[in-house]
């Protein structure tokens, strides 16, 4: 097979590699993107509940984990929530904000997957779809080879994505070549996935199944207050999403059940309805099979003036602190993220090419720079590929 020869391939037509792609055909490069998927963008397509949370208003380097916290700072200052609002403005995308910041598309996911291939071909850039890379290696210039044939390119975007969600086609392409090349790697593990339980724990969390409430779930000092949601094998939700990028095994997790109410609420009750019962108390806040799973059985339909005081502060010291211990999670299957990945000491925080292999640059959630649930990893991708592009 003839060589085909470009000035950049980029592995990966995700968000990351579509986001460099753009960057780099409008400075006139000539761009080949590669991906065995049969379509661009899966994960996009399949966020948000299929409307693409796309990025966060509130984007912030301390919202992200890495093993060097302030590698993410410059990508992220230079290529901001406001610059990728203005390109889907400029597609007349319509949006919407939901809570904390998350900005979601009016209509579908779709439309952030067609607005990147219209630019993309704008800039003319080459898309290539179920293209199925078997080597890549360096001598002068990258060599890429693919099942339709090489090309060669002086410049290569690692954009592949990590570990998590291998349904939607994630593979450790990128770890794989990044070890070839001989870069370093953070350890990894999944993030943004619901957690396991096990034994009464479990036993409990199954008899809860579907049962939502909000919650502050807490690991030492890191905290989040959304709702937590039991299923049939321990806890998932937006609360325990975010937590779980934080849970390292062994860690007990604590959770707030009632985060409006002081540590002296059922005093405070006890004192203005003393005549009403614990039962309809609790059921107030909290839906009424979790309210009947935590009342002690003796004193469910007890009145609360009948209740001494220490009862009272003890189970809500339990309410308010509910101690669990994890099993595990549910692992790559169901993680959002892949926390870890390529040493960021290997890359330049400025423009995401490798230090040390000229021409090589890598992007996206390949790199040890993962976000919080809520926009904050589309947010990463548009910026490190942005940047990436306008380099290559």
């Amino acid at each position: 097979m003839s060589m085909e020869r470009t000035d950049v391939v980029i592995l990966g037509a995700g968000a990351a590699g579509l986001m460099a792609a753009i960057a780099a055909g409008r400075r006139g490069r000539r761009v080949v993107v590669l991906d065995h998927a049969e379509r661009a963008g899966p994960k996009i397509l399949i966020s948000g509940g299929g409307r693409c949370n796309f990025t966060n208003l509130h984007c912030a380097p301390d919202r992200f984990l890495s093993a060097n916290p302030h590698f993410c700072k410059s990508a992220l200052a230079r290529y901001t929530p406001r610059d990728f609002l203005a390109l889907v403005e400029k597609h007349r995308i319509a949006w919407h904000e939901k809570t904390l910041g998350q900005l979601f598309c009016d209509g579908s996911a779709r439309q952030i997957v067609s607005m990147l291939l219209t630019e993309c071909e704008a800039a003319n850039v080459t898309v290539r779809l179920n293209a199925h890379i078997r080597d890549v290696r360096k001598s002068i210039h990258f060599r890429v080879e693919t099942d339709s044939g090489p090309i060669e390119s002086p410049t290569l975007i690692l954009a592949t994505g990590s570990l998590s969600i291998p349904k939607m086609g994630a593979t450790g392409l990128t770890h794989d070549i990044a070890r070839r090349f001989g870069l370093r790697l953070t350890e990894t593990r999944p993030g943004l996935v619901p957690l396991t339980l096990g034994g009464i724990e479990l036993a409990r969390a199954q008899s809860l199944s579907g049962v939502s409430q909000p919650v502050i779930a807490r690991i030492e000092k890191r905290a989040f207050r959304e709702a937590m949601l039991f299923t049939h094998r321990g806890l998932s939700g937006p609360t325990i999403l975010q937590i779980s990028s934080y849970w390292l095994e062994g860690q007990v997790l604590t959770i707030d059940l009632l985060p409006d109410e002081d540590s002296d609420f059922l005093l405070h009750r006890k004192r203005d309805r003393p005549k009403v019962s614990l039962r309809t108390v609790l059921s107030e806040g909290m839906a009424q099979r979790l309210a009947d799973a935590l009342l002690p059985p003796n004193l469910d339909q007890t009145a609360l003036t009948d209740i001494p005081d220490r009862t009272l502060r003890g189970l809500t010291a339990k309410l308010k602190s509910w101690p669990l211990s994890p099993t595990g999670t549910e692992g790559y299957a169901k993680a959002e993220v892949t926390i870890g990945g390529i040493d960021t000491s290997e890359l330049s925080s400025r423009d995401m090419s490798v230090k040390n292999i000229p021409g090589m640059f890598i992007v996206g959630e390949a790199v040890d720079v993962t976000g919080w649930l809520g926009g904050y990893n589309f947010q990463w991708a548009w910026a490190s590929g942005w940047h990436a592009g306008s380099a290559a």
